[in-house]
C-alpha cells in the first residue's frame, strides 16, 4: 500500500494563506459603459493611491511552438487606439508578436484588490512615435537600448558594460533610436475588470465587442 509523502511545512504555510477582499465593489450601475474610461479611472486611482509601479503590466504572448510566455513591461500611453509600450523588437516577445500578433495584458494593483485584463491584436506603432518617445528617455536608457541584445545568451554582465561604454563613446549625448527598438500597441477587443470581494464572491465585469459596440456583462467569479 502506497502512502503519500508528507507535506513540507512551507507548503502547508502557503496553502493556509488567506486574505479577505473588502475594500470596494464594482457594479454595473457604477461602472463606465466605455471600458477605456473605466480603465482610465482605475489607473488614475492606482496612481493617486501611490501603489508601487501602477504602470507595470504583464504581457503574455505565444510563440510558434505554442508555448506561452509572460514578462512585465510598462505602459507608456493609452487612447482609443489601444495600449502602448516599448521594447526591443528582436527580443523573445518581439519575435513572438511578429509571428502571432495576438496577446494579453494584465494589471494587478494588489493594494486596491483590483485586476484589469486586456486582450487584442498587437501592431508596431509608426516610427515617428517611437522616435519621439525614445528621445524623451534619459541618456543612460537610450544607450542601454543599444547595449543590450535582449533575450540573447551572453557570457556575463561584462558584455553589457562593455557595450554601454562602446555606444556611449560612439554616440556621446545623441544616440539615435536603434532600428530594432520601438513601440507596440495592443488594440483591445476584450477587457475584464476584477474587484476583490468578501467570501471570494468577486466582481468581474467583461467588455467585448458586439456589433461594433461594447457589450458589458458580468462573469461569475
Amino acid at each position: 500500500m502506497s502512502t503519500s509523502a508528507p507535506t513540507p511545512p512551507l507548503s502547508r504555510a502557503i496553502a493556509d494563506l488567506r486574505k479577505s477582499y473588502e475594500r470596494a465593489e464594482l457594479g454595473e450601475d457604477a461602472s463606465h459603459a466605455d471600458p477605456l474610461r473605466q480603465f482610465e479611472q482605475w489607473l488614475q486611482e492606482a496612481i493617486a493611491a501611490q501603489v508601487p509601479e501602477p504602470n507595470a503590466m504583464t504581457l503574455a504572448t505565444v510563440g510558434g511552438d505554442l508555448r506561452p510566455s509572460t514578462r512585465v513591461v510598462l505602459i507608456k500611453g493609452y487612447d482609443a487606439r489601444g495600449i502602448t509600450w516599448f521594447t526591443n523588437y528582436d527580443s523573445r516577445k518581439g519575435r513572438e508578436l511578429a509571428g502571432n500578433p495576438w496577446a494579453a495584458l494584465q494589471f494587478h494593483w494588489v493594494e486596491l484588490e483590483r485586476v484589469v485584463r486586456i486582450e487584442g491584436r498587437v501592431e508596431r506603432i509608426d516610427a515617428a512615435e517611437s522616435d519621439a518617445y525614445f528621445h524623451s528617455r534619459p541618456l543612460d536608457s537610450r544607450i542601454g537600448a543599444w547595449a543590450s541584445p535582449q533575450s540573447q545568451v551572453i557570457s556575463g554582465r561584462g558584455v553589457l558594460v562593455a557595450n554601454a561604454a562602446k555606444y556611449g563613446t560612439q554616440f556621446l549625448l545623441q544616440p539615435p533610436r536603434p532600428p530594432h527598438w520601438g513601440g507596440f500597441r495592443l488594440q483591445p477587443d476584450c477587457w475584464e475588470f476584477w474587484q476583490g470581494r468578501k467570501s471570494r464572491l468577486h466582481d468581474r465585469l467583461r467588455y467585448r465587442v458586439d456589433g461594433g459596440e461594447w457589450l458589458r456583462e458580468r462573469l461569475a467569479p
